[in-house]
């Protein structure tokens, strides 16, 4: 059960009852990211991610942490392509010093030239870690062969070139921007009283005002073109992830897309895991994925591979590409996947954090909430024959993108591009 209200100036509470709980989980979601940015601002959206934490007129930093650390919550943010979200889970006597701390945050950050520099460096050395984790890496090398030349192709994080250049107005621009009520949604989820909370947080926002919001930068039409990316580096393991674009978050195909996923490679049952890592030993870590945004997606195979197997791996997963874009799917794989499917959505909403997330995300990215019974209801009208026809129009010759972390030479690129048909 939950409850949707719009205020006069724009923001959308919404809640999700658990009465049984102690805790709640509350997250204050911004309709800003990666996918609203110039390729100058590249990485501001998540640079400001950072700032909000380093201080208001109200509260040091020191003391933002403290209002919720030492009352025994816990709290964080994440910066997507499509959305920003600053949250808490604490206990739900605390409610009203989480709503506050969060709103002043987001309200009345400090943005202070010296945070900004001393905090530039902390986002460097973030850069530094994330690009020797390949495993990571991979995934955006992908993305820019999926979207080029858009914000989507590029990491979240920034180059150090744009995270460098980063200044004050840069960020208070964003702030005046995006930190607008009728942009932002407060989702809270656990022992919660609607009503209570609509007066919360009416009053913190009440002198915000609404304003128009620029829309981010829209998809074109997918390259009909195979591209791969070889980054050469000396690893212990080659790393790969081979795409293609795929369905957005409200397409009428994407629930024939999640359970495709979950039969090639979702979880231990599926054909993938068995194929790679229990017959032929060619990997420890081997899955599949899907990223849903508002105009588009991707799908993807993921993979941790011995250097000295990487063709043998990559020829396996075409043939099992080749193999489910020819032949349907059996009936006992489709059964056993609806169900995971089914059974993982229902065990994950039994926390409060999880559920505020899926209550949030969806008004902030769509606009509205599909409850459980109704994504239950569009599930089961998911047939075998519509996940057929999923594998048939996403895989193809042209569709393929393949990017590579690992010590490959000319030789080896070529006979792994070799490799990449599926007729």
């Amino acid at each position: 059960m939950y409850r949707l209200t719009t205020l006069d100036n724009g923001l959308r509470i919404i809640t999700g009852r658990m009465p049984a709980m102690h805790s709640l989980a509350i997250g204050m979601w911004i309709k800003t990211g990666g996918r609203y940015e110039s390729s100058r601002q590249h990485g501001v959206s998540h640079f400001m991610e950072h700032m909000l934490f380093k201080g208001t007129g109200k509260r040091s930093c020191q003391q933002i942490k403290q209002a919720i650390e030492e009352r025994g919550g816990v709290f964080n943010a994440f910066t997507s392509e499509e959305v920003v979200c600053y949250y808490v889970k604490t206990l739900s006597q605390h409610l009203d010093l989480a709503a506050d701390v969060l709103s002043d945050m987001i309200l009345n950050s400090s943005l202070r030239k010296e945070d900004i520099e001393k905090e530039r460096r902390v986002i460097f050395e973030e850069l530094r870690m994330y690009l020797d984790l390949p495993m990571q890496h991979v995934h955006d090398l992908l993305d820019e062969l999926i979207w080029p030349e858009h914000p989507l192709g590029r990491s979240l994080l920034g180059t150090y070139k744009t995270i460098g250049a980063v200044q004050r107005n840069d960020l208070l621009r964003l702030k005046d921007q995006f930190h607008r009520p009728n942009n932002i949604i407060v989702a809270c989820c656990g022992n919660v009283d609607h009503d209570h909370f609509i007066e919360t947080i009416d009053a913190l926002f009440k002198r915000c005002r609404s304003r128009k919001i620029a829309p981010f930068k829209k998809t074109g039409p997918a390259l009909p073109k195979l591209r791969t990316n070889f980054y050469h580096k000396a690893t212990e393991q080659t790393h790969i992830c081979l795409g293609v674009r795929a369905l957005s978050r409200r397409h009428p195909q994407r629930y024939a897309l999640s359970l495709l996923s979950t039969i090639l490679g979702g979880n231990m049952s599926s054909r993938l895991f068995n194929e790679i890592r229990e017959k032929r030993s060619l990997a420890y870590e081997i899955g599949t994925s899907i990223k849903q945004y508002a105009d588009t997606g991707s799908f993807f195979i993921h993979a941790g591979i011995d250097n000295r197997k990487v063709k043998e791996a990559i020829s396996v997963i075409m043939g099992e590409l080749k193999k489910i874009k020819k032949a349907s799917v059996t009936k006992r794989e489709f059964s056993m996947a609806k169900e995971y499917y089914k059974s993982g959505l229902l065990m994950s909403l039994e926390h409060t954090m999880s559920s505020m997330l899926f209550l949030g995300e969806q008004i902030a990215s769509v606009g509205k909430i599909d409850t459980m019974e109704k994504i239950l209801q569009d599930l089961d009208k998911v047939d075998i024959d519509m996940v057929n026809q999923v594998a048939d129009r996403l895989f193809s010759d042209r569709s393929l993108k393949l990017a590579i972390i690992g010590p490959q030479d000319e030789k080896a690129k070529a006979e792994i591009e070799g490799l990449l048909h599926l007729q």
